[in-house]
């Protein structure tokens, strides 16, 4: 295709009103090594500065739409960094000019989702380790109406949601062993819960803490079974779909 090395463009939205946690994920898209598109970081210019429930989420999209309709034709990608079914993600598609140029949009959510699907062996399910208690039944609602219901086939892959009682600030202010400690109890508690060979970090926030995870898999299920489980990044996720996504020009 004519257009394989054209210099692209992808807006990684943080919808928070945090900038250093803005500043966390400029290291993870880097690493990918996709050199031939620019990565552009948007954080919220005000509202929520961490993103705890669903009332947070909607209302850092209030926040965040006025300035990111005038962005829309500058980018051909779109990438949501909060990990929810951030309302953001269907209102960015809703616009016409993602609609008519078909510009691509996802959020982290999303994107580790269906990367992990894409990752496990046939008798393998996927689970998060999230942030505060809350969110456990969130994105297990979210994940089963992304999937198409409780019911599917693809459900059955779901091992479901365990959460380290850290909010997203908490993550990068609470003492460090606190931390490691926290997500790697989360973490076991998930792997019991199934042949799980995919963990989602449910998190913009937990941004490098996959070593934690990676950790705590090999403590629970051994060094050859626990170095094979995939760690998902849902901002490396949605970046690395994107990439491919607006250079095939779906």
């Amino acid at each position: 295709m004519s257009s394989t090395h054209v210099k692209k463009s992808i807006l990684i939205i943080n919808p928070n009103s945090t900038a250093s946690m803005t500043a966390t994920l400029e290291p993870l898209v880097t690493a990918l090594g996709f050199s031939e598109t620019d990565h552009v970081f948007f954080t919220a210019p005000s509202g929520p500065q961490s993103i705890n429930n669903d009332s947070d989420a909607a209302s850092s999209a209030e926040h965040c739409l006025p300035h990111l309709l005038p962005l829309l034709d500058r980018h051909d990608g779109f990438l949501v960094a909060c990990y929810s079914a951030h309302p953001l993600v269907p209102v960015l598609k809703a616009q016409p000019q993602i609609q008519n140029a078909r510009k691509c949009v996802t959020g982290i959510f999303e994107a580790s989702v269906a990367t992990s699907l894409q990752l496990l062996a046939p008798t393998e399910c996927f689970g998060i380790v999230s942030t505060g208690k809350v969110w456990e039944a969130l994105l297990h609602a979210a994940v089963v109406a992304f999937l198409g219901g409780a019911g599917s086939e693809a459900g059955r892959k779901f091992a479901g949601v365990q959460t380290t009682g850290l909010d997203a600030s908490q993550l990068h202010n609470a003492p460090a062993e606190e931390v490691r400690r926290r997500m790697k109890e989360a973490t076991k508690r998930l792997l019991r819960s199934g042949d799980v060979g995919s963990v989602c970090l449910g998190c913009a926030g937990m941004a490098g803490m996959g070593e934690m995870v990676r950790e705590a898999c090999v403590e629970e299920l051994g060094k050859e079974r626990g170095e094979r489980v995939r760690v998902v990044d849902g901002v490396q996720a949605g970046v690395a779909w994107l990439e491919g996504a607006v250079r095939s020009e779906f």
